[in-house]
């Protein structure tokens, strides 16, 4: 399988070159059925998805991957990380600038010579990763191109997985409930959430796990921060523990979110008994043809008939891949009319607000398939008591 790409030892891009081009062309697809002549991705996320290059040098400087018809994939990127892009990408064409203030004109320069100058060019206006100013820039240094927001294309695309994607998120999976297991292990009181995680990040290393990415870890009063970094907070008795993580494979993560209590917590009891609820009424109703709202629609109405209307101030879940997520890519929300389809991946985390602000919860990941939902992962959704 050719998949490295450059010589620097560890170096390479996880996929092999044929998978790259065939989601590039798919981009392409959407692009032209957009009316567009060319795109510019941006998103770290998206770049990522068709190129392996990780972004870090994108900090400091927008990192634009040009695609357009009859042209190869072009990255322009700072002369500081050409070497890096070329090493962990699949990308031949780089083009590179000194400093951020000479983006505008090298990137300009580029889109002249592939004739683009005063054509329709597609940018990701809603992601991260690109600024206004640099969008004023670039108009400046091309006042004849039409700047049209194409921030949902390439997520479109990236939704529908391919075989090698969906074994690595099986395998982030793997990692994940490795950690969770570890999570509800290390549980007793006294035990503060620095402990914990350092137990969690400590299992999955040593059962040969990638990375394991932290979105939130809480115990007790701390459960009302809705996305809470480990302290040394110590749990006490009768208090709940919250944590949403997720193993790491080639950059796609698979999150849990879990919830466990040191003794009894009725309120935390309640609540994760109508989250799981509400999480099996929408994982019912999953199948191909089904929009977006449709699902958070179902979670809205469990939610509604539980005389807790204020108790859900979230989403039914969202489109998960490389990066966990990406900005622009398909929510489950009120109005978002996208279609599902069988291959899809998506994590859905139903986290309610008690009436003291504790947020409980849990969560499944979910394989969308042509009969139905299929669960990414074994890990059981019930409370966990110590």
């Amino acid at each position: 399988m050719d998949q490295t790409f450059s010589v620097i030892p560890l170096a390479g891009v996880p996929f092999p070159r044929a998978e790259y081009e065939r989601r590039q062309q798919e981009v392409l697809g959407v692009v032209a059925g957009a009316g567009l002549d060319a795109l510019l991705v941006t998103a770290l996320g998206h770049a990522r998805y068709l190129t392996g290059y990780y972004g870090g040098g994108s900090y400091f400087g927008p990192f634009p991957l040009i695609l357009a018809p009859g042209h190869a994939p072009t990255y322009i990127v700072r002369e500081y990380e050409v070497e890096s892009v070329r090493a962990y990408s699949c990308i031949n064409e780089i083009v590179s600038y000194t400093q951020e203030r000479d983006f505008a004109k090298v990137c300009g320069d580029v889109l002249r010579r592939y004739g683009l100058e005063n054509k329709r060019i597609g940018l990701e206006l809603r992601c991260w990763n690109l600024t206004p100013s640099d969008v004023y820039k670039l108009e400046a240094e091309l006042p004849e191109m039409t700047v049209v927001d194409a921030t949902e294309l390439v997520g479109s695309v990236a939704a529908v997985k391919s075989e090698l994607e969906l074994d690595a998120m099986r395998n982030a999976m793997a990692m994940t409930e490795v950690a969770v297991r570890s999570f509800q292990e290390t549980l007793r009181n006294g035990v503060t959430e620095s402990e914990t995680w350092a137990a969690m990040q400590g299992a999955v290393k040593k059962t040969g796990g990638e990375e394991l990415r932290l979105v939130s870890l809480v115990f007790g009063e701390r459960t009302k921060l809705a996305h809470g970094l480990p302290s040394d907070h110590a749990i006490n008795s009768n208090e709940p523990a919250v944590t949403e993580i997720g193993g790491v494979k080639f950059g796609y993560a698979a999150g849990l979110v879990r919830t466990a209590v040191v003794g009894r917590h009725p309120e935390a009891e309640t609540l994760l008994a109508l989250s799981n609820e509400a999480l099996d009424t929408a994982i019912d109703v999953i199948k191909p043809g089904v929009t977006a709202e449709e699902v958070d629609a179902t979670v809205r109405k469990v939610i509604e008939r539980s005389g807790r209307p204020r108790a859900f101030r979230n989403k039914a879940g969202y489109q998960t891949g490389i990066n966990w997520s990406e900005r622009g890519n398909m929510d489950m929300v009120p109005g978002v009319k996208d279609v599902l389809k069988a291959g899809m991946t998506l994590h859905m985390p139903i986290m309610l607000f008690g009436e003291k602000g504790h947020i409980i919860g849990c969560s499944d990941h979910i394989l969308v398939t042509e009969r139905g939902a299929e669960s990414l992962s074994g890990a059981p959704r019930t409370l966990y008591r110590v």
